[in-house]
């Protein structure tokens, strides 16, 4: 048996220059290969991605439109109902004024009667003295009853006011508002015409037809009432306000003393100084 080994022949360096560039040449056409193929697939990703993202920009757009319409035409029908609802308020009160205007009046005329009344040097009979005298006690009771009246009405206006105008005032804003307000302990009650919340402060109005100098003490009172009765914010600021319908120099300025806000009518409007306004 030949145990001869095979006869290997010798690679020439043209050979193996030629099989290098031949392995050159495929890769090279390869890489060519890939380089289109990943090109035409970001190609077509991009011209996806481009459609997909226009067409959500589209509907995107279309719904921003809709929802501004939208927004715009209940912005304009708030608009419209507030309108007409203060215009209604203003008229109501341009009403109650008159009213209290007629009230007034009839007022003196009434305190003149009874003045003259008084003053009437002779009384000609028992009787006539009787009738003096009923008729006296029903002058009384009159105006007793349109004190009640105006004391109301002064309520029932600085109320409406405050809650269709006057949502922020005393430097804040207040998102909650209650008419006498009548709280009861078990040594202790009072009453508040209007109170006012939000979530760290009180404001607390005592309403007045006429107010006097006097009141500015019962104000002050009703800060040290409210802690005691309403225990939940006795940790609250609380603002005191006085509203009258007629306000003098010595009670304003004893107003700023105490740090009380001055609520008062002028003309079609509700003015409020509170410039000088403390926390009780």
């Amino acid at each position: 048996m030949n145990n001869q080994t095979p006869q290997q022949i010798p690679l020439t360096y043209e050979a193996m220059m030629a099989f290098i560039y031949e392995c050159n040449r495929y890769l090279t056409e390869k890489q060519a290969e890939t380089d289109r193929i990943l090109t035409e697939k970001f190609t077509k990703t991009d011209r996806i991605l481009t459609e997909k993202f226009t067409e959500t920009d589209r509907i995107l757009t279309e719904k921003f439109a809709k929802t501004d319409r939208m927004l715009t035409e209940q912005l304009a029908e708030t608009d419209r109902i507030l309108t007409e609802q203060l215009a209604e308020t203003r008229q109501i009160q341009k009403e109650n004024e008159q009213l209290f205007k007629e009230q007034i009046a009839e007022n003196e005329r009434i305190i003149k009667e009874k003045e003259r009344l008084l003053n009437e040097s002779t009384i000609k009979s028992d009787k006539e003295y009787e009738k003096s005298v009923k008729r006296m006690k029903k002058i009384e009771e009159l105006l007793g009853s349109w004190a009640n009246n105006f004391g109301s009405f002064a309520e029932e206006y600085f109320f409406n006011s405050f809650e269709n105008e006057q949502q922020n005032f005393f430097g804040e804003h207040f998102n909650e508002i209650r008419k006498k307000v009548k709280p009861k302990g078990k040594k202790l009650e009072d009453e508040y015409d209007i109170v006012m919340y939000n979530d760290s402060s009180v404001a607390i109005v005592e309403v007045k037809s006429k107010a006097h100098k006097n009141d500015v003490q019962k104000v002050i009172k009703k800060a040290e009432t409210f802690r005691i009765l309403c225990p939940d914010y006795s940790d609250f600021n609380i603002y005191l306000g006085l509203a009258s319908l007629s306000f003098y120099d010595e009670l304003e300025q004893e107003c700023v003393k105490n740090g009380i806000a001055i609520i008062k009518q002028v003309g079609d409007t509700v003015i409020i100084n509170d410039e000088h306004l403390k926390v009780y």
